[in-house]
């Protein structure tokens, strides 16, 4: 069975690569053996995530919303490494401003609303067109993860965020943010159909809430609602992820995989 997991020989994209926890998902797939395209806009952090790695990772830079950046950094991966067999559709957006990203639903500009859509399910489209195009030419198949939310799936107790805070300032979860979310698992559903036949898995990765870096009233009041009675650990998404992106998932496909510690059971 633990041959079911290896990726050797395999190439993999990650969009949002450099991020909390694009990093953790671009070292367990070179870990069980893939080559590693990591996508981010921030260049910089795309080379700290393939310089950790340093087994056969590439650093790429790509907007996610823009077709010609994508274009151009799908090319480069099948320049550098040939065929691809896994897309991890992870690259997701709070903006530059954080005061407009988390502005009241009756104050939000529509150009916040517009730009995380851009990048949140424009993005998705995007780069599931590119890398489905290029898989459905190879005639292999391949494995398509796309990252939702429990926030795509639930509507957010607005009670956890009384006193909460991220990155020393208020916090809580965008109507945006929520609506993007439920158009991945959507889109995965779409996707898992229409390309079936062509031996395309299409799953959705939902994590419920992660430690990084919010306060210990956030932490508290989240993990009171959670049946395990914890917000989860990076790893605990990796794992998830390397089951979606392996032979163990092979019949599985349309699937919303949901990583919170048994929160949507109640």
């Amino acid at each position: 069975m633990s041959d079911r997991f290896d990726l050797t020989g395999r190439t993999a994209i990650v969009t949002g690569g450099g991020g909390i926890l694009g990093q953790g998902f671009c070292e367990v797939l070179a870990e069980y053996g893939a080559r590693v395209a990591v996508f981010d806009v921030n260049h910089d952090a795309a080379l700290k995530t393939a310089g950790a790695i340093q087994r056969g990772a590439i650093a790429v830079t790509c907007d996610v919303s823009s077709p010609d950046s994508v274009a151009a950094a799908v090319a480069r991966v099948v320049k550098e490494f040939g065929d691809i067999d896994i897309l991890h559709n992870n690259a997701a957006t709070k903006t530059a401003n954080l005061a407009d990203f988390f502005a009241t639903f009756e104050d939000y500009r529509l150009e916040t609303w517009r730009e995380v859509m851009g990048v949140n399910i424009d993005g998705m489209f995007l780069m599931a067109q590119a890398v489905g195009k290029r898989m459905i030419a190879q005639g292999h198949g391949g494995s398509i993860i796309q990252t939702a939310s429990i926030y795509g799936v639930v509507a957010p107790d607005q009670r956890i965020y009384e006193g909460s805070h991220y990155l020393g300032r208020p916090i809580n979860t965008p109507a945006v943010y929520a609506t993007s979310k439920a158009a991945v698992v959507g889109l995965t559903r779409f996707l898992a159909a229409y390309w079936a036949s062509h031996g395309i898995r299409v799953n959705t990765l939902t994590p419920g809430g992660v430690e990084s870096g919010q306060n210990d009233v956030f932490s508290r009041k989240y993990s009171a609602r959670v049946p395990l009675g914890r917000m989860a650990r990076t790893d605990e998404m990796q794992s998830a992820l390397l089951f979606l992106a392996s032979d163990a998932s092979s019949y599985v496909t349309g699937q919303n995989l949901m990583v919170d510690g048994g929160l949507t059971c109640w």
